[in-house]
């Protein structure tokens, strides 16, 4: 195991704008770069993990071939949930209202509170438009990256490292 901290991002995918790359990519460069940090970006993952086929299609699937559409999505949430469950030290969460539709943020959010992983949730929602299960898995609640940024530098900024992006063996699938 590296002695380097790991950041997992988690937020929406499916019903956000831009897919969710945008802040994924700019608090990623920021936590490698500022604080040394691994980081694993699902994103960035996806693409890793998954063959040009899966990558270009599994989306389309989910109402043209179910079947295949489920076999790589449970690929997908076995692999992220593996990493959370054996690597992660913290794990950010953006939180709208396109996060909220879907499912997988919801999940690795429980599934680090059942391994006392710390979660830091970023949203500007109030906290009334959101679930109390979400609420209840977050360890510090900020509305803005700044002020994330502000508390991450001031825990984990003496804490130094190798600046390379979290990777792991993939499995077929």
């Amino acid at each position: 195991m590296s002695s380097t901290m790991l950041a997992f991002l988690c937020g929406g995918m499916e019903y956000v704008q831009d897919g969710g790359r945008g802040w994924r990519e700019h608090l990623r460069l920021w936590i490698n770069q500022e604080l040394g940090h691994r980081v694993f970006d699902p994103i960035i993952e996806a693409q890793r993990i998954l063959s040009e086929e899966e990558l270009a299609n599994f989306l389309k699937w989910k109402c043209a071939d179910f079947e295949r559409f489920r076999k790589t999505m449970r690929f997908i949430i076995n692999h992220d949930l593996e990493v959370m469950a054996r690597e992660a030290d913290y794990v950010v969460c953006h939180w709208d209202v396109g996060t909220a539709r879907g499912g997988g943020t919801h999940a690795e959010l429980t599934a680090a509170l059942r391994k006392g992983i710390p979660v830091y949730f970023v949203t500007e929602m109030a906290p009334n438009d959101i679930s109390g299960w979400v609420l209840g898995c977050a360890d510090k609640i900020f509305t803005t990256f700044s002020s994330l940024k502000e508390f991450l530098t001031e825990n984990y900024g003496k804490q130094r490292g190798q600046t390379t992006l979290f990777s792991v063996p993939s499995s077929s699938g």
